[in-house]
């Protein structure tokens, strides 16, 4: 188990808290520290730590831990609520180094991280962390990169150009769809009127040809009566000249 689990573990979970991150220190210039104030323990390593509780609200710590030489515990120094920061200092903007202030209301630490890596890792979270806990007052961040605290607008500009984008789609998928549904009807429409009005063509042409049958029907029958009446004269005409 590496040291930041089992500083997680042994710390902050017996409290029902969750570890976000840790990064190991070591003093830029060394503090005049009693013998008895670290116990007589000797050399020791040095943990700064970002917590968060799980119950809500949530309360943030910024945590000191000591493991001191020969133990495999981690001893709880010093702890301050997120609240109580005031300033973070990254030394360099231009560059990546692992040396980093952080002031409190009551204290004021000069630290080395590791590496530089490492320290940026911390600082980004920390400002992360700031944004979104912090309730009275957000700490200053000073002389740090651009890159460590630009990632929460970043992330923020692309939810932002999403939901616009979202927003965007959406009205296009409606309005092509309604277009489409408009189109569809005024289609439906047009092809129930034509269809209408084919029927009734076809109606009144059939009805116009009922009648022009009719008509030459009547005439027929006309013609074939006047036929027959001349058959008939023509008939007794000639029956009567015979005689």
């Amino acid at each position: 188990m590496s040291a930041k689990s089992a500083i997680n573990k042994e710390v902050f979970t017996p409290h029902d808290e969750k570890m976000l991150v840790a990064v190991q220190v070591k003093r830029r210039t060394k503090k005049k520290i009693p013998f008895l104030a670290t116990g007589g323990q000797g050399d020791y390593m040095t943990f700064i730590c970002l917590s968060v509780t799980n119950k809500k609200p949530a309360s943030v710590s910024i945590t000191k831990v000591k493991q001191f030489q020969g133990s495999s515990a981690f001893t709880k120094r010093s702890q301050w609520t997120i609240d109580q920061l005031r300033q973070v200092n990254g030394i360099d903007a231009n560059k990546d180094c692992p040396e980093f202030d952080l002031m409190f209301e009551n204290a004021f630490d000069q630290w080395v991280a590791g590496s530089a890596g490492d320290k940026c890792t911390f600082i980004q979270i920390l400002h992360h962390t700031c944004q979104r806990y912090s309730s009275v007052r957000k700490p200053d961040f000073v002389n740090c990169q651009s890159k460590l605290l630009g990632e929460d607008q970043a992330v923020d500009s692309v939810i932002v150009r999403c939901k616009v984008f979202l927003k965007r789609k959406r009205k296009e998928f409606v309005a092509h769809h309604g277009h489409l549904l408009r189109q569809g009807n005024s289609i439906l429409h047009s092809a129930a009127d034509s269809v209408t009005s084919a029927v009734q063509k076809a109606s009144q042409a059939l009805n116009e040809r009922g009648e022009r049958l009719g008509r030459a029907e009547d005439k027929t029958a006309d013609m074939m009566n006047s036929a027959e009446v001349f058959s008939v004269t023509a008939h007794k005409l000639a029956m009567k000249h015979k005689c």
